[in-house]
């Protein structure tokens, strides 16, 4: 994607997207910087949050990365801190960060058990706790989730996932319920399958192919990174100013296989 012909829609804002060395988060992260925004793009992964600003500047945008633990409450403050204190605001913060730890309950270890929802579901409480006080000061600000169409309807033997998702839906909707007064929208998104690398790590496991899975979609694919960054970046924007509390999927259609 270059830095050219979208809409402007985050000129002089300032956004936080998780997750975004790589897959979803990067197109998230590429996609508000097209739109003007100034992003901070954080991974746990240095190199790869430095590679997508890097790339994100050299398209003619502003990016810079931010390297953090997202499981510490105090890490996570001192990141907020650090965003409101280099740019005076923050006005959309995107949790998309996640792991997918495979498994039914009775093969799943407890440690993956823990990670899913330390990541999954923990970060969303450390980031939003840091960044809603600053949001409400403002005015107002928006929040976006990524969630899982599996959060929804269950797929089988991936239950720390689908429950932590299913715990990032309910996070979302008693968020957006109770600053919602403040005017502090929070919304998430559900995708399908989505084409990204930890997708094709899983079908490397199994031996399924992509082709595979598109024929399970209605629409006839499965969806691309691109597609969900536009629908995270049409939530976060001020086209969507009533739509808050909603979970909306994006699936092409397509039923969990």
């Amino acid at each position: 994607m270059t830095m050219m012909g979208l809409t402007g829609r985050f000129e002089g804002k300032t956004a936080v997207v998780t997750g975004a060395g790589g897959g979803i988060g990067s197109a998230i992260a590429r996609r508000l910087a097209a739109e003007g925004a100034h992003v901070y793009v954080a991974d746990a992964n240095e190199a790869a949050a430095k590679e997508v600003a890097d790339s994100i500047a050299g398209d003619g945008g502003s990016a810079e990365p931010l390297v953090f633990d997202l499981l510490e409450s105090a890490a996570s403050a001192a990141a907020v801190q650090q965003i409101i204190g280099d740019r005076g605001r923050l006005d959309v913060l995107v949790n998309n960060a996640g792991v997918n730890r495979r498994g039914d309950l009775l093969s799943l270890t407890e440690d993956d058990w823990k990670l899913s929802f330390a990541v999954n579901v923990d970060s969303l409480f450390h980031l939003c706790r840091a960044a809603l006080p600053h949001m409400i000061e403002a005015g107002g600000g928006a929040i976006v989730n990524t969630a899982s169409q599996w959060g929804l309807y269950p797929a089988p033997a991936h239950i720390a996932y689908n429950v932590s998702k299913a715990a990032v839906v309910a996070f979302t909707q008693n968020l957006a319920r109770d600053y919602a007064p403040h005017k502090v929208r929070v919304n998430a998104v559900a995708p399908g399958e989505v084409h990204t690398p930890m997708l094709e790590a899983g079908l490397a496991r199994n031996g399924r192919t992509v082709a595979d899975l598109d024929a399970l979609v209605p629409f006839g694919r499965i969806g691309k990174p691109e597609e969900i960054a536009a629908l995270v970046a049409f939530l976060a924007s001020d086209e969507a100013p009533y739509i808050c509390g909603s979970v909306i999927e994006i699936t092409g259609a397509q039923a969990v296989a």
